[in-house]
């Protein structure tokens, strides 16, 4: 019995690719609608500006959300080889 690599490494990836779409899919969601507070504010009348305290609350978790979106990636077969060699090389 063998096992077809290139198929469940072209699944793995896609896998991933789809998560991290859903990702930024997330954060686009968020970020307008932080902007939509905003519309709110200017379109009634534009005083205190209110939607600081939402959007700074929300905000942490908008930039959390980004750095998993964009920033940040799942490692790669390779690199967790790569980390583990040279934790072997360590003991």
């Amino acid at each position: 019995m063998s096992t077809d690599w290139s198929t469940t490494d072209d699944q793995a990836l896609r896998d991933r690719a789809v998560k991290r779409l859903k990702k930024q899919r997330d954060f686009r969601i968020h970020l307008l609608m932080n902007g939509l507070l905003v519309v709110i504010w200017a379109m009634t009348g534009a005083g205190f500006f209110w939607p600081i305290f939402p959007i700074a609350g929300w905000g942490i978790g908008v930039a959390a959300n980004a750095w998993d979106a964009y920033g940040r990636d799942v490692p790669t077969e390779a690199e967790i080889r790569r980390e583990m060699d040279r934790l072997r090389t360590r003991t």
